[in-house]
C-alpha cells in the first residue's frame, strides 16, 4: 500500500520557521517527482513547489519564492520542504504529492498525503 505521510507541521509565529518531511513507502518511487500542494481554508488547492527525482528541476510558487526551499533524500524516499518568514497567508494544509508523469498538476497527481496543517499567527 503506497503511502504518504508528512509532518512537520503546527502553530508559528509569523516571521518563524516550519521544516515539513514526507515520507514515502509501499513502492518504489525512483524517477517520481515529489512536492507540495496547500489549501487554505475556503481556498482551492494550490500548488507550492516541485522537486524532480534528480533534485534537477526545482519550481516555486511566486508566493513562496525566495522562502521555501524543497529538497529530497532518495535513500530515505523522504522530500522536505524547508519554510522560513512564515507569513499568516501561508496558513494552510500543506499536502505531499507524488507523481510519475512529466507535469506537476494536481489532477495529474498519483499520490497524495493526508496533509499537515501548518498555522502561522499575527
Amino acid at each position: 500500500q503506497v503511502q504518504l505521510v508528512e509532518s512537520g507541521g503546527g502553530l508559528v509565529q509569523a516571521g518563524g520557521s516550519l521544516r515539513l518531511s514526507c515520507a514515502a513507502s509501499g513502492r518504489t518511487f525512483v524517477g517520481y517527482t515529489m512536492g507540495w500542494f496547500r489549501q487554505a481554508p475556503g481556498k482551492e488547492r494550490e500548488f507550492v513547489s516541485f522537486i524532480t527525482w534528480s533534485g534537477g528541476h526545482i519550481r516555486y510558487a511566486e508566493s513562496v519564492k525566495g522562502r521555501f526551499t524543497i529538497s529530497r533524500d532518495n535513500a530515505k524516499n523522504t522530500v522536505y520542504l524547508q519554510m522560513v518568514s512564515l507569513e499568516p497567508d501561508d496558513t494552510a494544509v500543506y499536502y505531499c504529492a507524488a507523481t510519475g508523469g512529466t507535469t506537476f498538476y494536481a489532477n495529474g497527481i498519483a499520490y497524495w498525503g493526508k496533509g499537515t496543517l501548518v498555522t502561522v499567527s499575527s
